[in-house]
């Protein structure tokens, strides 16, 4: 046999080798599809709550985008930081995300995450309990000034956006009432509803079906100007409190090292969620209005948040009364 032609058999076979495992290897490399198996979204809270009611919403449209289940778990407790805690130790892979809100971010944990998209940054609807017989926002403040530390408002727990909106409205209203913090908007709500606590600041998916329902009164948002879900209610500022403004928000996070592409996808996904006109509907029926912010963007909303925020607290912490439930 010709040794010629041995060798160039030789040289052909192990190319041919060569490029198989060269292939082999660019597969590997090859980022894989995400997500390839499901996606949790960790609400901090328990369930009927706001940031409950936005993730559930928003997983079921994105599991028909992605063809992989998207699962709301709730980790409630310490105002959100359970929770919270949990996903900054999770894999950063975008298989674990959070539902965050005004209570579950602070000065210390921010940093372990990356901002992925602002869902909802909504006024708060102010709803007392009808037992109280007050119609407007300027009678309630009179009720609240003669009877000074004894009206009781509720939160979904202290550092809360629920609880903080309301020490702002103290501050600004000249009024004194009593905090009782729980685990979650939820449980607040059905205090309110009992008749156990007088009033809250609360999201308007939460307390917006009771009003209409006839089992709270609206007095008012918190906004400065009127809720797309909510338009006949006026803002505080209008109702007898010029000035006063104030939102609560909550949006998606991932941890804080998370790849780019993915945070990159997670953004461009949720983003077409939050302008698809189907879940702009569901989400102005439930009294939240879409956001549209991403990225680096919600990033620096969150740090404006955060400023503005912990100021208010270290105000209201010179007057920490307040009550367990």
């Amino acid at each position: 046999m010709n040794p010629m032609w041995n060798l160039r058999c030789f040289v052909l076979l192990a190319a041919a080798g060569l490029a198989t495992w060269t292939f082999s290897l660019n597969a590997q490399a090859q980022p894989q599809p995400y997500p390839e198996r499901p996606v949790t979204i960790v609400v901090p809270f328990p369930p009927a709550g706001g940031a409950d009611t936005l993730a559930r919403i928003l997983s079921t449209r994105q599991s028909a985008l992605w063809k992989q289940p998207v699962v709301v778990e709730n980790r409630p407790g310490a105002s959100g930081h359970i929770g919270a805690a949990h996903v900054a130790k999770s894999a950063p892979d975008g298989y674990t995300l959070l539902m965050s809100s005004t209570a579950s971010l602070t000065e210390k944990n921010v940093a372990q995450f990356a901002p992925i998209a602002l869902v909802s940054a909504s006024p708060y609807v102010v709803a007392v309990s009808p037992k109280l017989g007050v119609k407007t926002l300027s009678e309630f403040i009179s009720l609240a000034k003669s009877r000074p530390g004894k009206l009781t408002f509720g939160s979904s727990g202290k550092g809360s956006a629920s609880h903080l909106t309301v020490e702002l409205f103290k501050q600004m209203a000249g009024v004194d009432m009593l905090h009782v913090p729980y685990k979650g908007t939820g449980q607040a709500v059905s205090d309110l509803l009992g008749g156990a606590i007088d009033v809250m600041f609360a999201p308007g998916q939460t307390v917006l079906p009771h009003v209409k329902a006839g089992k709270l009164q609206a007095l008012a948002v918190t906004s400065a100007v009127r809720a797309k879900a909510s338009p006949e209610l006026p803002t505080v500022a209008e109702a007898g409190l010029p000035g006063y403004a104030a939102v609560g928000w909550f949006g998606l996070l991932a941890p804080a090292d998370t790849p780019k592409p993915v945070l990159g996808k997670l953004s461009a996904d949720f983003a077409a969620a939050l302008q698809d006109p189907a879940i702009e509907r569901t989400m102005l029926a439930s009294g939240a209005e879409p956001a549209n912010l991403v990225g680096d963007a919600f990033g620096r909303f969150i740090r404006q948040e955060l400023d503005k925020w912990t100021r208010i607290e270290m105000l209201s912490a010179n007057n920490p009364a307040e009550t367990k439930r």
